[in-house]
């Protein structure tokens, strides 16, 4: 879909809250406050679809969650953390040959 069609619907909104919208995005910024709350809304109610139905992943595609996700987590940080030392080791070696 282009995200420059639109299509004109006709919506009746009490009229406090519509007060209130405009209070927020002003007369003139209605439309766009509503799209950009439809929007949200429909992206929502896609991913609590998802969530709540039986489609998901198999365990066979994701192996490394095999011991749980806290384990994964883990093993995960302890390889950053290694990197990261690695990394400073480095460092401090070319910064020694920069001094002689």
């Amino acid at each position: 879909m282009r995200a420059n069609r639109t299509k004109r619907t006709h919506i009746l909104l009490p009229v406090d809250l519509a007060r209130e919208i405009d209070a927020i995005a002003g007369r003139r910024g209605r439309s766009a406050f509503l799209v950009e709350t439809a929007r949200e809304a429909v992206r929502r109610k896609k991913l609590l679809g998802f969530l709540e139905g039986d489609v998901g992943w198999k365990d066979a595609e994701h192996p490394e969650l095999a011991g749980g996700a806290g384990s994964w987590v883990r093993q995960i940080r302890q390889q950053s953390e290694k990197r990261v030392s690695e990394n400073r080791g480095k460092a401090r070696g070319a910064r020694k040959r920069v001094k002689e």
